[in-house]
């Protein structure tokens, strides 16, 4: 089975944000999508170019456009985000993002009418009805079909970096789950999700999804929920490791991060480098730590077993990238990981807030509500 992959310009950039549609009266997630859809479908044509529907009629995903810098990316999202909370509010609807939602109950919940994601519910039944759960997704352009899988392979050291810095889901239909995380987990319940397989190239990408389509495994490769993978149509590696992000200034952060990560992993190769494959063992090992302790974890850091504080490693990867970030012109954006090093990840915001309000996570809605409208805290 061939898959061809439609290069892209290098170290373009492309943003998926999946929002929530939350009840302002009662603060739980509540169907509008497809009304909001509608309202804002420009005359004559299909969808609006960049708002979807997601698996939830709760849920609305805004993308960006094909961009060059972060700052475009991030200004294009933003644009997007107030056409789609414009309508919202006329239904007594609030935007957020995290990556679940702390006190709905998932049950509750009405799917989609797209037929794609009717159909993931009768293969997948319970797994699948349960995804109440939103993430952040970062395209990274790739000129050549011979780099993805090295530079997906590569990728996979930093799933604990990405997911770490960005957990937001601590609760699940009420209750605290003690973990940074909760998302990552949920997800990884689906048989096609989770960390990537460690591939030898291109080929052999190949060969595995032509086995789970002959196999009726999957109908397409889209299907595929690789915590990192490359997408062939777009000509990109996507990184899907992250949990949904409450404020434009994390979403411009992490798209900082993967976009100098894959911009210098890229040049590695062109210079003729072999890049590193990290063992799958230490891949599975850190991306628990990181959905278990978020940035108080400690990561394994080399095959002799070594650990390291993760707030350590992110801050020794930004000066690392800087002069990545220089080029990319998305300085700015990267410096933006030490302000969430100290403002808190969202899982610490989320649960400070309710430790001030005796567990009350109603004023954790609340306060996602707010951050998507304010930004990060100070």
């Amino acid at each position: 089975m061939q898959i061809p992959f439609t290069p892209s310009t290098r170290s373009s950039l492309g943003v998926e944000w999946e929002l929530e549609l939350v009840d302002l009266d009662t603060r739980q997630l509540r169907s509008g999508a497809s009304e909001i859809l509608e309202a804002i479908r420009p005359d004559g044509a299909g969808e609006h170019p960049k708002a979807k529907h997601e698996l939830l009629e709760s849920t609305v995903e805004v993308i960006t456009g094909v961009c060059t810098t972060v700052a475009e990316a991030r200004a294009d999202l933003a644009e997007t985000v107030a056409v789609v909370d414009e309508q919202a509010a006329k239904r007594n609807l609030g935007l957020m993002c995290s990556g679940t939602h702390p006190i709905t109950d998932w049950s509750t919940q009405e799917i989609s009418p797209s037929p794609r994601y009717h159909r993931l519910i009768e293969e997948m039944q319970w797994l699948a009805r349960r995804l109440q759960i939103f993430g952040v997704h970062v395209h990274v352009g790739v000129r050549d079909v011979s780099k993805a899988i090295p530079i997906v392979n590569a990728l996979t050291q930093y799933v604990p970096h990405f997911l770490a810095l960005s957990a937001s889901s601590p609760y699940w239909v009420g209750t605290d789950t003690g973990l940074a995380s909760a998302r990552s987990k949920v997800f990884e319940g689906l048989p096609t999700a989770g960390l990537p397989y460690q591939l030898a190239g291109w080929e052999q990408f190949e060969s595995y999804m032509e086995t789970l389509i002959a196999t009726r495994t999957i109908q397409s490769i889209r299907e595929v929920w690789w915590d990192i993978r490359p997408h062939p149509d777009y000509g990109t590696v996507e990184l899907r490791i992250c949990d949904g992000l409450s404020t434009l200034d994390e979403v411009a952060t992490i798209a900082a991060l993967a976009q100098c990560l894959v911009e210098r992993l890229d040049r590695e190769l062109d210079r003729g480098y072999t890049l590193p494959v990290p063992k799958g063992w230490v891949v599975r090992e850190n991306k628990w730590r990181a959905a278990r302790y978020g940035l108080d974890a400690e990561i394994i850091v080399d095959d002799k077993g070594t650990v390291a504080p993760v707030r350590r490693a992110l801050t020794d990867l930004v000066e690392d990238l800087m002069p990545t970030a220089r080029r990319l012109d998305c300085e700015e954006e990267l410096a933006g990981v030490e302000r969430i090093l100290a403002a808190g990840a969202s899982y610490q915001r989320q649960r400070a807030v309710a430790a001030q309000h005796d567990g009350d996570l109603t004023r954790v809605v609340d306060s996602l509500l707010a951050e998507m409208r304010d930004g990060l805290p100070a």
